[in-house]
């Protein structure tokens, strides 16, 4: 007799960090880009916590606290990566990490070689706070969807893996909901032995 599962819940923070957007002197392209692609990425029913804020760490750090805080599984932030005076989002991610996890800022940054050699002046990273994911992303939407989601070939085999593949065993790992990936945008990798059977 075979069993449904129906997807765990799941409460993700975005954060648009851009002091030009945040003024309201351009629209912000970061969250609906964030929001629409996880969207089709997730089976999971998602409650999105959204922010539009500017490049100032102290302020930055007290977001990602308060998100974390709200209870929070993940939270990705776009802008404020880049070696400009003003881009600060690392260093305020990493003053609120427990641990730091530099595999997917590494994995980024050879996503974006395969396009630019400016590639390597990006400082994203991702760091554990409680049970929550914290990943630093790309401030286009071009590049927050190749970063995510990874390249492909035309016949859409994988050339590079997406950094996403690896963030559902990764919230697993530190107590978070089970996320179910639609396998056709970003198939989530697991061991054979955190795996559970696909929800309908």
């Amino acid at each position: 007799m075979s069993t449904t599962t129906t997807p765990e819940p799941a409460r993700i923070g975005l954060v648009s960090i851009s002091d030009r957007a945040s003024s309201g002197v351009y629209e912000d392209k970061g969250l609906p880009a964030l929001r629409g692609w996880l969207q089709d990425a997730l089976k999971n029913p998602i409650t999105f916590e959204e922010r539009l804020i500017p490049d100032e760490q102290d302020g930055i750090s007290a977001t990602l606290i308060a998100l974390v805080d709200a209870g929070c599984d993940l939270v990705l932030t776009t802008g404020g990566t880049g070696p400009a005076l003003r881009d600060v989002t690392p260093e305020a991610t990493l003053a609120v990490a427990h641990k730091e996890l530099p595999g997917f800022g590494e994995q980024m940054r050879q996503i974006s070689l395969r396009f630019v050699p400016t590639a390597i002046l990006s400082r994203q990273t991702a760091v554990v706070r409680g049970r929550c994911l914290i990943v630093n992303l790309p401030g286009q939407p071009k590049a927050i969807q190749e970063t995510l989601e990874g390249l492909k070939d035309a016949q859409g085999q994988s050339l590079v893996p997406g950094i996403f593949a690896a963030v559902p065993y990764c919230i697993d790992l530190i107590g978070g909901p089970y996320l179910e990936t639609v396998d056709s945008v970003c198939a989530a990798f697991r061991p054979k032995s955190a795996r559970r059977p696909a929800s309908a």
